[in-house]
């Protein structure tokens, strides 16, 4: 059986060929053709020498998740169903901008956090990704999407914003981030790459020591007995501990702030009382809010927030001197908007409490 390359970062692959008795350069070297060029053939690997491009040919190899399905836009967003195996299949969504691509990655095959309004979590959980389950989505969508004239890659922000809670995933979320952020590999800024976590403390203390990249953070209330529904790991990780965690964070942060991402839910989550609750909530954390327009799904009885009221909500946050943007919707017409993600998964676990503590 040969070993995929895309699983390891620039010191792991350097392990495995120093086992191998191979000098370290020759690791930096094919490091820089499979991520920087996009090349998954060891022949084509020139600067190589013949007898190592060999020996790869016979112990290694380079495979990205299969493409089963794609899907376009009107607004120009594509997402991808990506086999995954075992019956499992992931989504990815490529979103073009003026000036920037920005793609948004999974990290799990479904989610075991049951989040009220996201369509993910309500088809249960499977498994982790792999390194190169997660890195192979962007290796592979800038080779589907091909170099621009100047010859760069289309992606130039990453999010980890899919299918999945990335820090329930840990170890190979952060290998998958050292890739995206290694010259040799990618080179991505690290304010350009941002994890999104409901809130797993433990891991985020983690991740401002092991990577620190720019933080999003899946709020979504202005109280506990409200998250506490609507995100139930609230209740082992209540707002208290992870607005502190925030503040942690900020040490260490590429980013002087954290974004706080907020789904707007009529007549839930969205009135001016609770613009008002939030602004006392976040006080002493500096941040941004992105409000976001519930896309619905099937599993959730909720209706999107009006919207004046979303417009209301914003101006109480913003003349207390909170930056607050409203999310575009994009991607809606295909299901590859936020929190309708779905893919395929054949859930494994009952989804508890625990499982939010699985990982650390």
């Amino acid at each position: 059986m040969t070993e995929n390359l895309l699983n390891f970062d620039a010191q792991q692959l350097a392990e495995w060929f120093a086992e191998r008795g191979e000098k370290p350069f020759r690791a930096k070297q094919v490091l820089r053709w499979i991520h920087k060029m996009g090349e998954p053939d060891f022949a084509a690997m020139t600067d190589i020498a013949a007898s190592l491009r060999s020996k790869l040919q016979q112990a290694a190899s380079v495979v990205s998740p299969e493409v089963q399905r794609e899907e376009l836009s009107s607004d120009g967003t594509r997402k991808w169903l990506l086999n995954v195996g075992t019956g499992n299949a992931v989504e990815t969504v490529y979103i073009p901008e003026d000036g920037r691509g920005t793609l948004c990655v999974s990290t799990q095959a479904g989610c075991a956090l049951d989040c009220a309004f996201c369509s993910t979590g309500k088809q249960g959980f499977n498994r982790n990704l792999s390194v190169a389950e997660i890195v192979g989505q962007l290796w592979w969508a800038n080779r589907e999407i091909g170099k621009d004239i100047n010859g760069n890659w289309p992606i130039t922000n990453v999010v980890f914003m899919g299918m999945g809670e990335p820090l329930l995933n840990y170890a190979n979320t952060v290998t998958a981030l050292r890739l995206m952020l290694d010259d040799n590999a990618y080179g991505l800024s690290r304010r350009k790459v941002t994890v999104s976590t409901s809130g797993i403390v433990p891991a985020m203390d983690r991740l401002r020591e092991d990577c620190p990249v720019a933080l999003a953070v899946s709020l979504h209330a202005s109280n506990d007995a409200l998250r506490d529904k609507l995100v139930p790991v609230n209740q082992k990780y209540p707002l208290r501990d992870l607005l502190a965690a925030c503040q942690r964070y900020l040490d260490k942060a590429p980013r002087d702030f954290i974004t706080f991402e907020y789904i707007m839910l009529e007549g839930v989550n969205d009135s001016e009382k609770h613009a008002r609750e939030l602004i006392s909530l976040v006080r002493d954390v500096p941040c941004k809010f992105n409000l976001i327009p519930f896309n619905p799904i099937p599993q959730a009885p909720f209706k999107r927030s009006r919207h004046d009221a979303v417009r209301r909500f914003q101006d109480v946050l913003m003349q207390a001197g909170i930056v607050t943007t409203i999310r575009k919707t994009r991607g809606d017409d295909i299901a590859g908007a936020c929190g309708q993600l779905a893919g395929q998964v054949l859930d494994k676990t009952k989804r508890t409490k625990s499982q939010a503590g699985a990982d650390l």
